[in-house]
């Protein structure tokens, strides 16, 4: 079995499993289940199901996607995960309240720690995001948080430019609908806010942007990825098999140089409210 903590205000359920590079994995709200997780490999205690978890390496094909919200190095072309040993699969340590820490990473020159916050009768939590270089090398890096998510309609906070970045996905003016695609939009012109729209929960996560500060993937501080099941693996993304209609909202910091033992950090406000009160 693995560790699962939990955190529980009376009406926000939290589970993360620490053994899987320090996702959380549940976010249940009013009795239902906000998050995508993959239902083959995880059950709803969160436990492995025919397999016994380890660090993966290799192409997005070897890619064990537990699904759930978790933090990588951006950007990706430089990273070249997922899969990654230490930052996506490796086991974090837990302290405090709950403060989700990896292990020092060589390849990036990072260690990742993510720490969120539940306040009391709350609908809503925090989660303040920090990389560490802890080589004696100067790193340049951005925070990247991927929120996995069922189908459906995702808003952006917009006041600019969108960017298809991978495949083609549809959108207008800030909206994106439900589609079986595989796909991602970045939005440079992102004003801070992203609210998916689930069939009964909606979910929305707000954080700063920097106008003034350079962000990866043509500027793009959010980015929404969209991937549906394919009749084969996908060759130019490495093998990747979709095993779901999966939402991925994506926020980013700057890239930013760290000097030996400097840090940058990132802060995410997630809000969530039934449908019929959004």
């Amino acid at each position: 079995m693995v560790e699962v903590r939990w955190l529980d205000n009376g009406i926000l359920r939290l589970g993360f499993v620490p053994a899987l590079g320090g996702r959380l994995l549940s976010l249940i709200f009013d009795g239902k289940e906000v998050l995508w997780r993959n239902a083959s490999l995880l059950d709803d205690s969160l436990q492995p199901i025919g397999h016994t978890p380890k660090p993966v390496s290799g192409t997005m094909g070897d890619w064990v996607n537990y699904g759930g919200d978790k933090t990588w190095p951006a950007p990706q072309d430089e990273w070249c995960g997922p899969p990654d040993p230490i930052l996506d699969s490796g086991p974090y340590t837990v302290s405090g309240e709950l403060v989700l820490t990896s292990a020092p990473d060589p390849r990036t020159g990072l260690r990742l720690s993510r720490q969120f916050t539940l306040l009391p009768d709350a609908s809503s939590f925090h989660l303040r995001l920090t990389a560490v270089n802890i080589s004696p090398r100067p790193v340049r890096w951005a925070l990247w948080n991927v929120t996995q998510l069922p189908p459906g309609v995702v808003h952006v906070g917009l006041d600019g430019e969108v960017v298809e970045l991978i495949g083609s996905v549809e959108h207008r003016d800030g909206v994106i609908p439900v589609q079986s695609t595989v796909g991602k939009l970045g939005f440079p012109g992102s004003t801070g806010w992203v609210t998916h729209f689930g069939h009964e929960v909606s979910l929305t996560q707000r954080f700063a942007v920097d106008l003034g500060a350079e962000y990866p993937d043509s500027g793009s501080p959010l980015e929404v990825w969209l991937e549906s099941p394919q009749p084969e693996p996908i060759s130019w993304l490495g093998g990747l098999n979709p095993p779901d209609h999966i939402v991925e909202c994506e926020v980013l910091g700057p890239i930013t140089t760290l000097a030996p033992g400097e840090r940058t950090m990132l802060d995410i406000d997630y809000e969530l409210a039934n449908r019929h009160s959004a």
